[in-house]
């Protein structure tokens, strides 16, 4: 199976890649803006016609996009999650080669749900900010286009390589910060949002069990269990090792009542204590959101395997690394 992936060198590209590149049946080829690329190209600036070239060059059977961005302006997220995305749809319907489309899509498109609630793919999409927007435009792009295609959403994905801006790769860093000057205390914000944390090995399951299926539409990734931000630090306070004192601010300084909150890692662990307050996390889907994933154990076959506890001891690992 000829595959090309674009975008390889990012956070879920490089595991994507590398799970693709375990299948001796598969003849990968990656695209991107890097130079661990095998072919430089920029979706964001590149034509559908200079693509359409190497696509009829490689004739590949499978076409998996994970490039975009996280991070940025409205005009900025649209060229790289949009206008990139009709590029691609433009360049497969000219070409001959007739591959199918495994678009990454993101939880962001969804917005925010009602808590203890799981969102199915026919919720309407409602997202909350530029990010969101941006990648819901790109999947209505893939879905009206007419090509073989599935949109697999992935939830908040987590696991080695967390980017440090993303909400567990900053807890991670200032745990790091904390323990290397022997803090015993650690202020936090934003820990009592709910998420639901998919391995990012997980997501590239996922994509090759699409990849290889005759699914079409939108496919949800997750693990279907939604895990406050505050018991995951625990978690992470307790394989690090980190005995302090973890203090949530989700307010202004000096406001609520402080309180403390048992942690998840049990008696000898770290307390959490918080002061109380909503306090928003970035992708603009509220306090809660969790996937319903009947549809990818049905429709892929594929279920979530790797637990959050080892997912953040493989973040703390790459942390430590730089103490």
């Amino acid at each position: 199976m000829r595959v090309l992936l674009l975008g390889s060198g990012g956070y879920l590209g490089r595991y994507v890649a590398e799970h693709l590149l375990a299948d001796p049946a598969v003849q990968l080829t990656a695209l991107g803006r890097g130079d661990d690329a095998d072919v430089r190209f920029d979706l964001s600036t590149g034509s559908p016609g200079a693509l359409t070239r190497f696509l009829n060059a490689v004739h590949p059977g499978v076409v998996i996009n994970c490039a975009g961005a996280t991070r940025g302006g409205a005009r900025e997220l649209t060229r790289h999650n949009t206008v990139a995305v009709a590029t691609i749809c433009e360049s497969l319907r000219r070409s001959g080669c007739g591959a199918r489309l495994v678009q990454l899509g993101c939880s962001a498109e969804y917005g925010p749900s009602q808590p203890g609630s799981s969102t199915a793919e026919d919720a309407v999409p409602r997202p909350g900010g530029p990010y969101g927007v941006s990648k819901l435009a790109a999947t209505e792009l893939v879905l009206g286009s007419g090509l073989d295609a599935v949109v697999l959403r992935v939830f908040s994905p987590v696991g080695p390589g967390t980017p440090a801006g993303s909400p567990l790769g900053r807890l991670a860093e200032a745990m790091r910060r904390a323990m290397q000057a022997g803090d015993g205390e650690l202020k936090l914000s934003g820990l009592g949002v709910q998420r639901d944390f998919v391995d990012v090995r997980d997501v590239a399951r996922a994509v090759h069990a699409a990849s290889l299926s005759a699914a079409q539409g939108v496919v949800n990734i997750g693990t279907g269990r939604a895990v406050r931000l505050r018991d995951a630090a625990a978690v992470l306070a307790r394989v690090a090792g980190y005995g302090g004192t973890l203090h949530e601010i989700d307010g202004p300084p000096g406001r609520g009542p402080l309180h403390h909150i048992p942690a998840a890692a049990g008696p000898a662990g770290p307390g959490v204590e918080h002061v109380g307050g909503a306090y928003p996390y970035p992708d603009g889907c509220g306090s809660w959101q969790q996937a319903d994933v009947r549809t990818a154990r049905d429709r892929l076959g594929w279920r979530s395997r790797i637990g959050l506890e080892e997912s953040l001891a493989d973040i703390w690992m790459e942390a430590a690394c730089r103490i």
